[in-house]
């Protein structure tokens, strides 16, 4: 792959304040400044996709797009084993189109009140793409998974989405309940994250 030019500014297809930060606090070493795409007062486009991988990529190449610059962008959400993958890629409305975080667990653990401990199995996955530009026909694509099973309860403060209902085996611990770098290091966006910046250094 083509070495990346250390003066790079790249747009991140989000305008959501924690995803910004940690984008910035990772590529900040490689001398990458990354910008939200609301510095361009940008609208979101439709998320047509059928998986993570796609609608990460609609995503980045509307940025680029739109901007003229490489963009990143990353597609996210919870997979329950005995909803056959769902709430999926409509993990943020899971409980209707303007549904909370609270809302959609709620549904979710309505949706899983009949299923035992031992079938509760789920994974967060997160897809990240990146394009040189809009119609970059070799897009680099990482994908994260962490592993765990949802809760009948929520446990604790901390975290966002279905943080609270996720456990994490190795941690002994809800998602909710890990301190920020904890999570970081051993979360979907994390694993993600560090297989694109491998593969982009490749």
């Amino acid at each position: 792959m083509q070495a990346i030019d250390q003066t790079d500014t790249w747009v991140l297809a989000s305008n959501n304040a924690g995803k910004v930060k940690e984008f910035q606090h990772a590529f900040e070493p490689l001398g990458i400044q990354v910008r939200p795409m609301s510095d361009w007062d940008l609208p979101s486009p439709a998320e047509t996709g059928l998986s993570f991988i796609e609608n990460a990529l609609i995503k980045a190449r509307h940025a680029s797009q739109a901007t003229g610059l490489p963009a990143l962008a990353d597609d996210s959400g919870l997979s329950v084993d005995a909803l056959q993958g769902a709430p999926g890629i409509y993990s943020a409305r899971y409980a209707g189109a303007d549904a909370t975080d609270t809302d959609n667990i709620e549904h979710l653990l309505q949706e899983l009140k009949n299923v035992d401990d031992n079938n509760r199995q789920a994974r967060f996955i997160c897809a990240l793409a990146w394009v040189r530009h809009a119609a970059d026909p070799v897009p680099v694509i990482a994908v994260g998974q962490w592993h765990g099973r949802i809760l009948k309860a929520p446990q604790g403060e901390g975290g966002f989405g279905y943080d609270p209902v996720f456990w994490v085996p190795e941690s002994s611990c809800a998602a909710a309940e890990l301190s920020k770098e904890a999570k970081q290091a051993v979360s979907h966006r994390g694993l993600a994250l560090k297989s694109l910046l491998a593969e982009l250094a490749s």
